[in-house]
């Protein structure tokens, strides 16, 4: 099984004018292609040549095999990104995962001051999460290539808050750049089916 370059859920340029299209071309077209293609020429010929991503990821964590699961991990984790922007976001969860973030954080514009402290205190690159942790929402970041995937903890949503997801776009800015993925880009609707699906699946 060869891992693939999923293809976009939108345009190149979909996310303008938060997100350029040069910007996505460097961001999907060098560096998520990159991780894929690393990742496939270190597991071309070993056990994890036959394994979906989930499980690859799973294993390299179980087994210290640490470039595998960086390599393997940031081709998940920009995957599960791009689903987590949306260029018609809506404005707040509606339904079950609205009633979670209003018990959890008191309401959206709380869970976005939460997510934007969280985003900035991150040291150096990493990933900013909205993740289900038990039956309790929480964020929470990791650095560089880390990720809760393939933990007991269920990915909601993610930002990516490493510099090239955003300095052509807003050089050092990096407060720009989450509060117009929290203002104009987070896509809700898909954070409500990744809790929808496991509830389905409980």
């Amino acid at each position: 099984m060869t891992i693939e370059l999923p293809n976009l859920p939108y345009d190149q340029d979909a996310l303008e004018p938060h997100i350029s299209s040069e910007t996505m071309s460097y961001h999907y077209g060098r560096h998520h292609q990159g991780y894929v293609d690393k990742l496939n020429r270190q597991i071309d010929g070993t056990p994890m040549a036959d394994l979906p991503l989930v499980e690859i990821i799973r294993r390299a964590r179980e087994q210290a095999e640490i470039g595998i699961l960086n390599n393997a991990a940031q081709a998940w984790n920009h995957t599960f990104l791009w689903e987590s922007m949306s260029p018609n976001a809506p404005a707040s969860p509606d339904g079950r995962l609205g009633t979670l973030v209003d018990s959890e954080f008191g309401g959206v514009d709380e869970f976005k001051s939460a997510f934007r402290d969280s985003a900035l205190a991150q040291f150096g690159s990493g990933w900013t999460w909205l993740v289900l942790d038990g039956s309790r929402l929480r964020i929470m970041s990791t650095s560089n290539a880390d990720s809760p995937v393939a933990t007991h903890m269920l990915p909601l949503l993610t930002l990516d808050v490493w510099e090239h997801a955003y300095y052509l776009d807003y050089q050092n800015a990096r407060a720009k750049y989450v509060d117009a993925f929290l203002e104009h880009l987070i896509n809700w609707d898909f954070a409500a089916r990744n809790l929808e699906a496991f509830d389905k699946a409980a």
